[in-house]
């Protein structure tokens, strides 16, 4: 059985419950995606998959729910 990885960004932009389904849909949508939680007060995303998340596949997926990951 593999093991999960999980990973926290931050995202800026993100102010309400909307803003959370814009940017959890567009990153569940990455291949090995398997769970994604936002922080809204602080803009925490933890992403758990099942192999590490390219950085370009997840800036891409952020940037299209039209926020920005940040670092």
């Amino acid at each position: 059985m593999s093991e999960s990885v999980s990973t926290d960004y931050t995202v800026k932009g993100m102010t309400c419950g909307h803003c959370a389904g814009s940017v959890t849909g567009e990153i569940s949508g990455i291949d090995g995606v398997t769970a994604v939680a936002v922080d809204l007060p602080t803009g925490r995303v933890t992403v758990t998959s099942t192999t590490p998340i390219a950085l370009d596949d997840l800036r891409a997926a952020v940037t299209e729910a039209g926020y920005e990951l940040v670092g």
